[in-house]
C-alpha cells in the first residue's frame, strides 16, 4: 500500500507557507504522493459543505508544490473533463511534468455541479462518449509526434503539441468514477481509478472488482492498474461504535488502511481538506496545520 497526503488547498489553512510546509514534511517522512482537487465555484448558502467554499486551483497549487519538493509524486484528483479542452489540459500537465521532473499523476472526472457546467458553457449530453474521446485524444496529444483528430466532440487540425511530458509513454491517467459504465471505462482506457470523497469505504472493493473485470474483458492486465482511495481522514476520539472508516483515533485509522488494502486498494492518500475541523474558511489555520503535522507523523509510511 502506497501512502499519500492531500496538500492544503481548501479553507483558511490553504496558504503558500502551509503548502510548502506540508509538502516538504510529507516528502521527508517518505510519503509517496501529494494531491489536490478541483472546485470552481461554491453556492452562496455553502450548501455543498465547508470543503468547497474556498478552493485553490489544483494545477497551479501542484506547480507551486513542485518547486518546493524533489521526489514526491504530484496528483490531481480530479480535473473535470467537460470544463476544459483536452489540448489545453494536455499542455498544462505536460508542462507540470517537465518542471517537476516527471512526477505527475493526472486524474480526471466528469463533474457533477450543474452550476459549474453552466458557468463553463459545458453540457452533460453525451458525457460517456465525450469522456472516451477526451481520454483517447489526451493520450494521443502526449504520445504522437503529429496529431490530427476529427471526433464527435473535439477537433484538432494536423498539428504538433510540444514539448512532450517527461514520463513515457505519458503521465498516468486516472479516472474518478462512480457509476458502473464509468468504472468500466477505467478498466478499458485508464491507468487507474480514484475514489470520490463520499465513497463507502466499507464496500469500495465492489468498485475495484468492476474495474478489474472490465480490464480483463478489454484484454488488459488488471494487476497493472492503480486503485487510489481519497482517504477523508477525520481524527476523533477512539471507541465510537458507529464510526466510519478513517474516522477515529490515529490507531483506528491505521487499521482501516489495512482493510482497504484487503479490498484491492493499492494507494490511499489522507485528505484533511474534507474534515470540517480543518478545511473550512472559519477554522484557525494554525490549528489545522498542527492537526496535519500530527497526522503526517502518525500515519507516515512504514519502512
Amino acid at each position: 500500500m502506497k501512502i499519500g497526503f492531500g496538500v492544503p488547498v481548501s479553507g483558511s489553512w490553504a496558504t503558500p507557507g502551509n503548502l510548502t510546509h506540508v509538502a516538504q514534511r510529507a516528502e521527508q517522512l517518505g510519503y509517496h504522493s501529494l494531491w489536490t482537487y478541483q472546485r470552481l465555484l461554491s453556492p452562496v448558502d455553502a450548501a455543498w459543505g465547508d470543503m468547497y467554499r474556498s478552493v485553490m486551483d489544483p494545477v497551479v497549487a501542484l506547480a507551486y508544490v513542485a518547486a518546493q519538493t524533489s521526489r514526491i509524486r504530484l496528483g490531481v484528483a480530479v480535473i473535470n473533463m467537460p470544463f476544459i479542452a483536452p489540448v489545453v489540459v494536455a499542455k498544462q500537465l505536460a508542462t507540470l511534468d517537465i518542471v517537476s521532473g516527471g512526477r505527475v499523476d493526472a486524474g480526471f472526472g466528469n463533474g457533477w455541479s450543474d452550476e459549474e457546467f453552466a458557468a463553463t458553457g459545458a453540457t452533460k449530453q453525451g458525457q460517456g462518449r465525450r469522456a472516451d474521446e477526451f481520454l483517447t485524444l489526451l493520450r494521443t496529444l502526449w504520445t504522437d509526434e503529429i496529431v490530427e483528430h476529427a471526433g464527435d466532440f473535439y477537433q484538432v487540425p494536423r498539428m504538433r503539441l510540444d514539448p512532450k511530458p517527461v514520463q513515457r509513454p505519458h503521465p498516468p491517467i486516472l479516472l474518478g468514477a462512480v457509476a458502473t459504465p464509468a468504472l468500466r471505462r477505467v478498466g478499458r482506457l485508464c491507468d487507474g481509478w480514484v475514489s470520490r470523497s463520499r465513497a463507502d469505504l466499507r464496500t469500495i472493493g465492489e468498485s475495484v472488482a468492476v474495474i478489474r473485470d472490465a480490464a480483463e474483458q478489454a484484454g488488459r492486465d488488471p494487476q497493472a492498474l492503480r486503485f487510489v482511495c481519497r482517504g477523508v481522514a477525520r481524527v476523533r476520539p477512539a471507541g465510537r461504535a458507529d464510526r466510519a472508516p478513517l474516522t477515529g483515533s490515529l490507531d483506528e485509522i491505521r487499521t482501516d488502511v489495512d482493510d482497504l488494502a484487503g479490498q484491492g486498494i493499492t494507494e490511499v492518500f489522507f485528505d484533511l481538506n474534507f474534515d470540517p475541523q480543518v478545511g473550512s474558511p472559519d477554522v484557525d489555520a494554525a490549528a489545522s496545520l498542527r492537526r496535519a503535522d500530527e497526522v503526517l507523523e502518525a500515519l507516515a509510511p512504514r519502512n
